[in-house]
């Protein structure tokens, strides 16, 4: 590594996702999990493994000729917030993340979709880098993309706010071992309900908030494992619809990308996709 303040090596190869320039598309898909890149990949045209590092897997390839990379973050806000960082550096500007979740509205079934307009702050990772009165919201480009797809693909999809903790148990109202739940989190999951919440997470806090800082699009899709008000849980419930929303979302981002260059605009508005 040439430096301890930004450890890269001597081709610009950053330390934790083992990537440096050029080796990577401006658009990632970020799953949490290091199994389901496998499963987005196979949805691609072609492929390329560029790096496996610790949580960290990613591969560039191209979705219906539209190029795209995929990065694992592992779990929660600080392994996400060094995916991010670092894929910044070699080149990305978009990035959507492919997760689970679980649902705390009665009216969202397991295996659903959740999109994420904004999340609740509770991880400490988004604290780091903003006050908690700076809001963590998604670009709403992808957000829109992310909906197009899930209409296309005809998969049931809510949209609305997202909590992410740092907690997978007592952080989110579970009693953690020998029934351990302090008082502050026994009624968690009811007041988020009445504030019209939709979901719990780790990582989209943290996701949004950096991005916005930093002047990049994020937005985020996951799949309904856990409904918190049922007590029903079925692993993997919804996966292979998140996969299949997230990479149609890059082919219909690259889209209106297109569209804004050709017509010098910056910003998407529904007129100019009538053009």
């Amino acid at each position: 590594m040439i430096s301890s303040e930004r450890p890269v090596d001597v081709e610009g190869r950053q330390y934790h996702i083992g990537v440096k320039k050029n080796e990577i598309s401006r658009i990632v898909l970020l799953p949490g999990d290091p199994d389901r890149v496998k499963k987005i990949i196979k949805y691609w045209d072609e492929a390329q493994l560029i790096s496996k590092h610790r949580e960290y897997l990613t591969y560039t390839g191209k979705y219906k000729d539209v190029s795209v990379s995929v990065t694992s973050t592992g779990i929660g806000g600080p392994a996400t917030a060094i995916a991010l960082e670092e894929l910044l550096e070699v080149g990305a500007d978009t990035f959507i993340r492919v997760g689970s979740t679980g649902a705390i509205q009665d009216n969202i079934n397991v295996g659903d979709l959740i999109i994420s307009i904004a999340a609740v702050r509770f991880d400490g990772t988004s604290k780091q880098y903003a006050p908690v009165e700076y809001p963590a919201v998604a670009n709403y480009e992808i957000v829109l993309a992310l909906i197009e797809a899930a209409e296309l693909l005809g998969v049931k999809y809510h949209v609305g706010l997202t909590a992410s903790t740092d907690s997978f148990y007592v952080g989110q109202g579970r009693a953690g071992y020998r029934g351990y739940l302090p008082s502050w989190n026994k009624n968690i999951v009811n007041d988020l309900r009445s504030m019209n919440v939709l979901n719990f997470e780790m990582e989209t806090a943290t996701l949004f908030t950096l991005a916005n800082i930093y002047n990049v699009r994020a937005g985020a899709v996951c799949a309904v494992y856990a409904q918190r008000i049922k007590n029903e849980f079925v692993a993997n419930a919804g996966e292979e619809d998140a996969i299949k929303v997230a990479n149609e979302a890059v082919k219909i981002l690259d889209e209106w990308d297109k569209r804004k260059a050709s017509l010098n605009k910056r910003y998407l508005y529904p007129s100019l996709l009538k053009h």
